[in-house]
């Protein structure tokens, strides 16, 4: 793993930018399109306006996914991942040549399918992600599923979880938090070939110690990019600060 920490959220997002920037161009070389994922959340507002901001990518050769949906949450909701991706991405570099959203407001097996079979004919370059107060990578909360070969499914989301959404201001209440999402499988993000995981604030700190320091268990779900071959991780020195190493 290559670890990197930063001063404060503003500078990590600077780095983990180009890093991701980086790796876009190196497969739009290699191959002549480069397949990404994109991760949603306060943990990536920072990395995504820098990413916009790249005048380097042609992004007409980008195909992207990303990483979950709530269940039953329409795309007008301010929680909706696709309405943030469309206000913070989508809407704001040009077109792209071809963009996955998980739409939550279906059947959720039906679109698990839908998208395990565009996802499964094209492997992924890049992977934006983060990590859960709780650990968890993706909406795959602990005890995560760490065998299922299907790139996503559907899980249960943990209490935890919930709170952490509704802390950062997402939901007017706890209550108001889905049960249910559509995510990525821990599996489906391992395939990419480089994982950019970036993880700023104090919030964080336990679960970058967990994920970094604790053996690799699915009551840690993060804890297994400690097996990911180019792993990326972008910290700053609140969400470093438990570390042993620090």
């Amino acid at each position: 793993m290559n670890i990197k920490i930063t001063d404060n959220p503003v500078e990590l997002g600077k780095v983990s930018a180009a890093a991701a920037v980086e790796g876009i161009i190196n497969a739009i070389k290699d191959k002549g399109q480069a397949n990404v994922i994109l991760a949603t959340g306060a943990s990536q507002f920072e990395t995504l306006r820098n990413l916009v901001e790249d005048t380097t990518i042609d992004w007409s050769k980008v195909v992207m996914f990303h990483l979950d949906e709530y269940i039953g949450l329409p795309e007008t909701a301010p929680a909706s991942f696709r309405k943030y991706l469309k206000e913070r991405f989508l809407n704001l570099v040009s077109p792209l040549k071809a963009s996955y959203l998980v739409n939550g407001e279906t059947d959720p097996e039906v679109e698990c399918k839908r998208l395990n079979q565009i996802i499964t004919e094209h492997p992924i370059d890049v992977a934006l992600v983060g990590i859960g107060e709780n650990g968890h990578l993706a909406f795959n909360d602990p005890p995560a599923d760490f065998d299922t070969l299907s790139p996503y499914i559907v899980v249960d989301l943990d209490e935890k979880c919930r709170l952490q959404q509704f802390n950062e201001g997402w939901f007017p209440s706890l209550a108001e938090v889905p049960k249910k999402a559509i995510s990525m499988s821990i599996k489906q993000i391992c395939k990419s070939k480089m994982i950019i995981c970036s993880v700023p604030d104090s919030r964080k700190a336990e679960a970058v110690k967990n994920t970094l320091e604790n053996k690799v268990s699915n009551n840690d779900p993060a804890s297994i990019l400690q097996t990911h071959a180019n792993c990326l991780f972008f910290l700053d020195k609140s969400s470093a600060s438990l570390l042993s190493k620090n």
